[in-house]
């Protein structure tokens, strides 16, 4: 990991600048966990718009390190969250010996010192994956809201490597809506929960908010799970009892026909063919 005191992190880079203020706030981080100043971390410095930067790796590792070694729940589970939330956003994967958009970055500072940071911040998501289980344990014991929870499966499914889900879940996090694109005719397809948000979900030509009277395509829920991702996630989903996932999941893994062309699509596959890294 950079030292506080490395001229480094005056040349990493957030969404608004510099980082030369982020060994401070981690040194307050790692004195006494401050939700406040994790979000000022979070928001000023490492995450904007499903972007990361230079300064997020940086970071990573020290994140990591806090969430394997507090004791807090509450924290290990903020932890888990937020740099799952990172890891489904980076779109530069299994670059080596560092992402080429850095190029500029090791001119400045080196290609050993980009090669560690690339480097510990992939020990630094294995150490994070390690802490899966405890951190669904926590979730299925605890008072956990269904948004949580989601997001507790968006991290799982980043640490998994399935990025397409962890982002088609982040996307739709509210669950009250979900937009697929038709392989035969490269519509998009609404899937939308029944009147007041309950199953069974419908398929819509179009946005259903703007138009509420257009005829709706029933979608035949799958049966059993037909692959080990939907398998998994629905493992998980139970297993923390995040109910509203629970209860569409069936219905996205299922069947429907096109609003638009009339073909029959399954859903899933049309649902992630978007999130495609």
């Amino acid at each position: 990991m950079l030292s506080w005191n490395s001229e480094v992190w005056e040349r990493l880079s957030g969404p608004y600048g510099s980082a030369k203020h982020v060994p401070g706030l981690l040194q307050q981080l790692e004195q006494e966990f401050n939700q406040e100043v994790f979000n000022d971390l979070f928001q000023e410095y490492l995450f904007h718009q499903n972007s990361i930067y230079t300064t997020t790796y940086a970071v990573m590792p020290f994140l990591a390190h806090h969430a394997c070694t507090t004791s807090d729940v509450a924290v290990r589970k903020e932890l888990f969250i937020h740099c799952g939330i990172i890891e489904a956003s980076r779109d530069e994967q299994h670059q080596v010996p560092y992402p080429p958009s850095w190029t500029e970055l090791a001119d400045v500072v080196g290609s050993t010192v980009c090669t560690q940071m690339y480097i510990e911040y992939i020990n630094a998501i294995d150490q994070l994956r390690s802490l899966t289980e405890q951190v669904l344990t926590d979730a299925a014991e605890l008072s956990t809201d269904d948004m949580e929870k989601r997001y507790i499966l968006i991290a799982d499914a980043a640490f998994r490597e399935s990025y397409p889900v962890a982002n088609m879940l982040m996307t739709f996090t509210e669950g009250d809506e979900y937009v697929a694109e038709c392989p035969a005719c490269e519509n998009e397809v609404y899937i939308w929960p029944d009147e007041n948000y309950a199953v069974p979900l419908k398929a819509y030509e179009q946005d259903p908010v703007f138009q509420p009277d257009q005829e709706a395509q029933a979608i035949i829920p799958a049966s059993s799970w037909t692959d080990e991702e939907t398998q998994v996630l629905a493992d998980r989903t139970a297993r923390i009892g995040e109910q509203t996932l629970a209860a569409h999941l069936p219905y996205l893994a299922g069947e429907t026909t096109c609003p638009t062309c009339r073909e029959n699509i399954a859903v899933w596959p049309a649902l992630l063919s978007t999130f495609t890294m």
